[in-house]
This record gives structure tokens, sequence and C-alpha cells, in this order.
């Protein structure tokens, strides 16, 4: 296994940090939005962030591994990642909420060996907000103070607490959700979904509809850390490195959940 400590996992945390300021910049701007090829939005913020962690991971890093991110995998076939390390990136997770500047947008990098998140960092532009997940546990950053060690909660007796995708939510979702004893339901953008359960805000998020790697592996990097699973329907561990890098169904939770 490869060692990932502190400084590193602070390092990349401050690579999020700084392509979320250049996403501010546009944020604050009447920016153009258009669209992929699946119709998904795009602005100049997505490639302004990636050109950002594609260049400091190359040289401030000197990062040997593949790189698999968003913007660039719906220009050009991604680079083939087998069996080894790679990076995964979004570098503006939730566009749609960029784009309705709801603030719920984020910064996602991960780093995945043996088909699993090894590395996590999830970082909120709007908020000044960082999540970090890696072997020795699962941090919140808030602005510059000082890290802060997160986990997730075990099931309330009370209920428990549901996150939903706020601009993909589904009639399947509430309808698995009945199999629980759902008493509060939250809805919310990006991978912030991910680090709310992480921190023992919520305990059970399913995703019943499409995603990419990209989308998940940062948060489930920062969940799986703070004690958290992410696992299929069948219930089985939700893997990267696949070669379409879209992932099935799933559902991510705290501990005891599923």
């Amino acid at each position: 296994m490869l060692e990932i400590g502190f400084d590193l996992a602070m390092q990349v945390a401050q690579i999020a940090k700084c392509a979320g300021k250049e996403i501010m910049k546009i944020y604050a701007t009447d920016f153009a939005v258009g669209s992929k090829d699946d119709q998904s939005p795009v602005t100049a913020a997505d490639k302004i962030a990636e050109d950002v962690i594609i260049t400091a991971l190359i040289n401030n890093m000197d990062s040997k591994f593949p790189l698999v991110s968003e913007e660039a995998a719906s220009e050009v076939q991604p680079p083939p990642v087998d069996h080894n390390p790679f990076w995964l990136i979004d570098p503006l997770d939730g566009t749609k909420e960029f784009v309705n500047r709801n603030g719920e947008f984020t910064v996602n990098i991960a780093l995945i060996e043996e088909f699993s998140p090894l590395l996590g960092v999830v970082y909120i532009p709007a908020q000044n907000t960082t999540y970090v997940g890696f072997p020795a546990g699962a941090y919140r950053i808030q602005d510059d103070l000082p890290p802060e060690n997160i986990s997730c909660r075990t099931s309330p007796e009370a209920g428990l607490t549901a996150l939903v995708s706020r601009s993909h939510r589904t009639k399947e979702i509430d309808h698995y959700l009945c199999n629980f004893n759902v008493t509060n339901q939250i809805s919310a953008g990006s991978s912030l979904k991910f680090c709310r359960v992480a921190e023992g805000v919520a305990d059970i998020y399913p995703r019943l509809g499409r995603t990419m790697e990209w989308d998940t592996a940062a948060g489930h990097g920062v969940l799986k850390f703070a004690g958290g699973t992410v696992r299929l329907l069948d219930g089985s561990p939700l893997k990267y490195g696949k070669s379409s890098f879209e992932n099935p169904h799933f559902v991510a939770a705290g501990i005891g959940i599923i």
C-alpha cells in the first residue's frame, strides 16, 4: 500500500483550495454556460480549475500516476489505469449548483489504489471548508483553522437522517428509503452529501441514478476514513478503475446502517 501521510494529504488539500479560488473568481462574474455531449452543463470554471489541479499534481508534486479528470475525459479517452494507483479528479462537482449560485459545489481530488480511495479531498469554495480522508483519519478544515477530526455517528435510536440529491432526486430513492426508519431528510448538492454523513450530520445517502467515478471518489474517501461505507445494492463495495468509469447505483452510509 502507498503511504499517505498528513503532509501529503494537506498538500493535495491546498491544491484543491487553489482551484477553488479560481472557481470563485468566475462565480463572481456573469459567466456563460455551455453543454457537454451528455447535455450536462459546463463553464469556464470547470476547465480552469482542472488545469490548476493537473498542473499542480504533475509539477508541484511530481506525480507519476495517471490522471483521470471529468473535463478531459469528456474530450478524449482517459488513460488506462489497470491495477495501478491513479488520480480521479472532478474540478467542479455540482456544476448545476454553481450555475444556480447556491454555493453547494465542490472541488474533488482522490487517489485510488486497489480499486478503492486511499485519499479523498473535497473542498467547498463558497464556504472555504475542506474535507480530507486518508488512512490516519478524516478531517474538516474550516477557513485556516487547525484540522478537526470527524467521524460517522452510529445509528440514532430516534431515526435516521437521509441525504437526497438536490438536482437528481427520484421516486426510486423515496421508495428505497422506506426500508429504513428515516425521520428527517436533507437536500444537498455535489459531494457535500458524502461529507455530511462523514461528519455525523446525516446517516444515509442513496444514489439510484447515473454517476461517474470522479463524482464520487473524493467524497467516498472522506467517508471511508470517517468510518462509513459505500456499497452497491447487492452489498458489495463500490470499486474504481472500471473501463467505463461509470458507477452502478450505490448507497453511502454511516456506521451500522447497511
